[in-house]
């Protein structure tokens, strides 16, 4: 699969997730960290609410934080865990929202030539579209354009 060049603003995003990821510190309870960029340019930052009835994933609280300040379509999502671990991919559920709500979003992904992203469609092949979903649609410009 072909990596993406990152341009600044998605660096930024990615280096929020994992600033927010290292601040966490030991609490058992909040363990990633997550960071989105809207199309204004705002990046919005979350953490995981873990609890053993399933608690909701950093990635779908970055999802809340950023439709309660007004976000719109989001461009770039980026999670990190704690303890170091760095950037991580978004796991199944959160994949599925990412689609179906934010269609056109790029996830950051790590690989072994570092960071890079991908479209949320490459990352959930073969889907299932939730048909009620009001996802509004962006496109990704390379500045060059």
């Amino acid at each position: 699969m072909v990596s993406m060049k990152l341009f600044d603003s998605e660096r930024r995003v990615i280096e929020a997730a994992e600033q927010l990821a290292a601040a966490l510190g030991s609490d058992p309870n909040h363990t990633v960290a997550a960071a989105a960029m809207d199309t204004a340019g705002r990046i919005h930052e979350a953490v995981n609410v873990y609890h053993f009835t399933g608690g909701p994933c950093a990635e779908l609280v970055v999802l809340g934080a950023a439709a309660a300040a007004g976000a719109g379509p989001l461009a770039t999502i980026a999670a990190a865990g704690d303890q170091g671990r760095g950037l991580i991919p978004p796991c199944g559920r959160c994949r599925q929202a990412l689609l179906d709500l934010h269609p056109d979003v790029f996830v950051a992904v790590p690989t072994a030539d570092g960071p890079t992203l991908r479209p949320i469609r490459k990352l959930l092949p073969d889907t299932y579209f939730f048909p009620d979903a009001d996802a509004r649609r962006i496109v990704r410009f390379n500045k060059r354009y």
